[in-house]
């Protein structure tokens, strides 16, 4: 399986971040196949339960590998939410890393008709707003496992009031398979 081999990578990125403020330089030429194919990625550092940063693309752009390396280190050092990983803090650090399907478009008539679509547990969500936009991965299920709920709460990270309707909002949604270090 990738898993131990892109928790790995991940892991290494943070540490190389640490040093050099950047991320793994990852080197095309010695990929594997899986590991040289397009994938978009997001990993998420937490300790204990409690989140500690969460970042990553939404669109393949570059090889599996090398945005392991990416979403790894920006979580651990660029979230605006939290203040950059201490290498103190790196041993209490568990990872998780997702691979994301390719994005679906959504289309909807209205809000009931999302919220009917949407399958919880299994569907990672993006909300275009203009030129904003913000997304949850299927684990966020976990703590808002009601689909009004999670798309109102969608809709406050991308900085609109949980109410919010407009017909002018798109969405998008895509699956993940996640790798996760252990507890």
């Amino acid at each position: 399986s990738l898993g131990p081999e892109l928790l790995q990578l991940a892991r290494s990125s943070i540490e190389y971040g640490l040093t050099h403020r950047q991320p793994l330089p990852v080197e095309d030429g010695e990929l594997s196949s899986e590991l040289a194919a397009t994938a978009a990625t997001f990993t998420t550092l937490r300790i204990q339960r409690d989140l500690r940063g969460c970042c990553g693309t939404l669109e393949a752009e570059r090889p599996l590998a090398a945005d392991v390396a990416y979403s790894a280190f920006r979580a651990a050092f660029h979230d605006p939410r939290f203040p950059p990983v201490r290498k103190a803090e790196l041993d209490a650090v568990t990872l998780v890393v997702s691979v994301l399907s390719p994005l679906e478009s959504l289309p909807v008539a209205d809000e009931a008709d999302l919220i009917n679509q949407l399958r919880p547990g299994t569907d990672g969500l993006v909300i275009h707003a203009g030129a904003r936009r913000a997304t949850f991965l299927p684990t966020v299920w976990e703590s808002l496992p009601e689909p009004g709920k999670f798309l109102d709460a969608l809709k406050v990270k991308c900085g609109l009031p949980g109410d919010y309707w407009s017909e002018q909002l798109a969405f998008q949604r895509y699956r993940t398979t996640s790798y996760a270090e252990a507890q």
